[in-house]
């Protein structure tokens, strides 16, 4: 109560957190450790993995791993953030190396646009260019995964969510924000959208999909005037259709806009994984 409205307002607000699944299963992927992500939105990590576990998959996180390296890299900083990305090669490669991961997931996109150019970014370091290029071959987007699995599978997941939509536990008239890194970076295009739509939610239409929020890494903090024009402009697009809530992809986009929205602001994930993990 005591903070500046400018401050305050960059505070997510509280959210349902699940307790992280038990469950150990055959399938198995890597969750990034990350660095913003846990300390902004605690939440977005065990939702992830209660869907996956309602998946029949293990989403597993290695203590050793940490920031993906895109922050450092954005600041210019090139040399700090390939050590960040050596770091996570060391640490997810015996997974990887065994074959007891089938994937690495990626649930905010702009890590994952990060962690599929590592074979790039680390190719004329000969004792990590081939194993970089093995990770990012491997690298999905939490929508592409889930989108991925069989008919069957998410059609079991498709009553719970309905039947959380109908008890108004969430929300099932979303507006999606889908983040320059999901849409433009990593060219994943519709896929979360028609995740969202089978597992029972109605996407509102959004004009100029296809435009930047104002998050985009550091440049909220760098170019803060402009970056709030951007916010304005994306929030009241996404406001167009009445949406009862926005969802988004990305930690970025997602505490841009939940500071100047009028309505809650989560990863869809975290609605899924609320619908799967609550009795209703």
């Amino acid at each position: 109560g005591l903070l500046p409205a400018s401050v305050k307002a960059k505070i997510p607000a509280k959210r349902y957190t699940p307790a992280w699944p038990t469950s150990k299963h055959t399938r198995k992927v890597i969750l990034l450790n990350g660095c913003v992500q846990p300390a902004m939105m605690p939440s977005i990590d065990p939702a992830t993995s209660v869907v996956l576990d309602a998946l029949g998959v293990q989403g597993m996180i290695v203590n050793e791993s940490g920031c993906c390296g895109a922050v450092k890299y954005h600041l210019n900083d090139h040399q700090g953030g390939l050590e960040q990305m050596k770091a996570n090669v060391d640490a997810w490669w015996p997974l990887i190396e065994s074959g007891e991961v089938q994937a690495l997931v990626m649930n905010a996109s702009g890590c994952g646009v990060t962690v599929r150019e590592y074979g790039h970014y680390l190719a004329d370091h000969p004792d990590y260019a081939a194993k970089a290029t093995r990770i990012s071959e491997l690298t999905m987007d939490l929508g592409e995964f889930v989108a991925a699995q069989s008919t069957e599978a998410l059609q079991q997941l498709a009553p719970k969510v309905k039947a959380a939509i109908q008890a108004e536990a969430i929300p099932g008239k979303i507006a999606f924000h889908p983040p320059c890194t999901l849409q433009h970076g990593q060219k994943v295009k519709g896929v979360v959208e028609n995740v969202l739509r089978t597992l029972g939610f109605e996407l509102t239409p959004v004009q100029d999909s296809h435009l930047c929020c104002g998050s985009a890494g550091t440049y909220s903090v760098l170019q803060p005037e402009l970056s709030a024009e951007l916010k304005k402009r994306k929030l009241t697009s996404l406001m167009a259709g009445n949406p009862q809530a926005i969802a988004s992809a990305n930690i970025g986009c997602l505490g841009h806009l939940e500071s100047g929205a009028s309505i809650e602001v989560r990863h869809w994930v975290e609605w899924v994984a609320e619908a799967l993990a609550k009795p209703h």
